[in-house]
């Protein structure tokens, strides 16, 4: 790049902005800048002119007012290629300013401050900053707009090697644009919680901001295109932040299913294995070891789990190494994977591992979107959870052991990632069989009996929703059910209840619904 007479740089975050600005310098151009950049490009030896000095305005306003001015603007917008505008500048003693360099204040970073005044968050709104990163960005072919420090290196290296192209100075401008795009709903939704006095959780206007990680293969079928967006302010351990470690890259149903197991391993504080495939569990146990958890969750369904995804909340290690390589998986999720086990994985090439780093047991509030055909429907995520069963209601003649207990426990955790309607026949720390999807709340009982491979016989029920009637609880007591939880609240409760009875059974009211559709 040819000929740069003028460059305006005012950043609030200063990374990197005086190796730029050297360059800049470097290269000919005359650095305009303000305030704290100014300083910070002097004290680093670069030589610069106070915007107030280049426009013959002082700053006025406690600082609102510096860069507003037609010689700014008109350096920005003024159009090269027009010999009116190219008349008018000169008219008006206005020089082009060749490149941009802009961040803008810290607004969101002042607003999650504790305790932030509303105050301070106004004065961090910023003005000049956004318009002159759209000006510039309008004006693009004229003039090199930077707003991501992270573009600083290879946008001097283009203009040193004259390798400017108009791909690349389109590109940066959609960043910039996407930039005063996020900056201004960050605005919108503070103001927004202020006037109505507290958290908005669902505003009137839904900005969403996601970045493209990848663009896959194909969606859930080869004739539809997929991409995957990850969620720019999560921090959660997800899926969606983890590191793929080898195979090949991950498919759309590969993350839908990755996601599910994952979620489903994360309910347990005890070592835990979820097995996903068409993302409703196939198998899920507890055990001593990840080996042992993944053995008894296999064991479930093996021919389901056959090409399945599976999640770990433990490292894996090279017994659990061995017996994943023993069949056919697709994915691998862990927190971690040792050493030696990662050598026994990758001997199967295609076999995708991903870690997802230290698991926490804080989940991040937040909103579960589906997309409807020229809509969207929001809800929070589910993340109810039953701390202590025993002190939910038990309308049954019969109570629950101990040992039921525990099993109604882990089975209703599991039941709550299951597609309704949902049933799950379990012992302690096992699945045993799964019913999911079904139409009927009986036909998932039935289906439960028939994809079970171990025997009923003494294990619970977990419903994610209440019997409409008592056909369900009679086929399952006659596969051999000893207790069942479930929400209640049917109209015939009391029927249910009195079936409950006749059978011998214990029953355990959670009064919470887990439906996923």
């Amino acid at each position: 790049m040819a000929g740069i007479k003028r460059a305006l740089i005012s950043v609030s975050d200063k990374t990197g902005v005086v190796e730029m600005a050297k360059g800049l310098e470097a290269l000919g151009a005359e650095i305009l800048s303000t305030g704290g950049t100014a300083k910070a490009l002097r004290d680093a030896g670069v030589k610069v002119t106070d915007v107030a000095a280049y426009t013959g305005s002082p700053e006025i306003l406690d600082g609102r007012v510096k860069t507003l001015h037609p010689k700014i603007h008109g350096g920005l917008l003024g159009r090269r290629s027009l010999p009116a505008h190219v008349e008018q500048m000169k008219q008006h003693n206005i020089g082009p300013i060749d490149v941009v360099v802009v961040n803008l204040y810290p607004f969101e970073a002042t607003i999650a401050k504790p305790n932030c005044h509303f105050d301070d968050a106004i004065e961090n709104i910023d003005i000049g900053g956004p318009s002159m990163l759209r000006s510039a960005a309008k004006n693009h072919d004229d003039v090199l707009v930077v707003v991501d420090p992270a573009d600083y290196a290879r946008v001097l290296e283009a203009m040193k090697a004259g390798t400017v192209t108009r791909a690349l100075r389109r590109e940066l401008a959609m960043k910039v644009f996407q930039h005063t795009a996020r900056y201004d709903s960050l605005i919108a939704g503070y103001l927004e919680k202020q006037t109505q006095g507290g958290e908005v959780k669902f505003p009137k206007v839904l900005s969403l901001q996601f970045e493209l990680a990848e663009a896959l293969r194909y969606g859930e079928n080869p004739h539809q295109q997929g991409a995957f967006y990850r969620e720019l302010n999560s921090n959660e351990p997800s899926v969606s932040r983890g590191k793929i470690l080898h195979g090949k890259a991950m498919s759309y149903n590969n993350f839908l299913d990755a996601n599910s197991a994952l979620e489903l391993a994360k309910e347990y504080d005890e070592c835990a294995v979820a097995i996903i495939k068409h993302n409703n569990p196939c198998g899920v146990a507890l055990g001593a070891t990840p080996v042992e958890a993944y053995v008894k969750a296999r064991v479930t369904d093996p021919i389901s789990a056959f090409g399945g995804v599976v999640a770990f909340n433990r490292p894996v290690d090279l017994a659990a190494a061995k017996e994943i390589t023993s069949t056919f998986v697709e994915v691998v999720i862990a927190p971690a994977f040792a050493e030696d086990a990662l050598a026994e994985l990758k001997r199967k090439k295609d076999l995708r591992l991903l870690d997802v780093g230290p698991l926490t047991k804080v989940k991040q509030e937040g909103l579960d979107l589906k997309k409807l055909v020229g809509g969207l429907i929001v809800q929070d995520r589910d993340l109810g959870v039953l701390t202590d069963l025993r002190a939910l209601q038990v309308p049954t003649a019969r109570k629950p052991t101990d040992e039921e207990y525990e099993a109604c426990a882990f089975a209703w955790k599991v039941c709550k990632h299951v597609k309704s309607n949902a049933i799950i026949y379990a012992k302690p720390g096992q699945t045993v069989g799964i019913g999911a999807g079904q139409m009927s709340r009986v036909d998932s009982v039935k289906l439960a009996v028939m994809k079970a491979q171990m025997p009923i016989k003494g294990c619970v029920m977990a419903s994610d929703a209440f019997f409409p009637f008592r056909d369900g609880l009679d086929a399952a007591a006659q596969a051999g059910i000893t207790a069942v939880i479930q929400p209640g609240g049917s109209i015939r409760d009391a029927e249910i209840i009195k079936a409950a009875d006749e059978h011998g059974l214990a029953m355990i009211l959670t009064a919470m619904r887990h439906f996923r559709h």
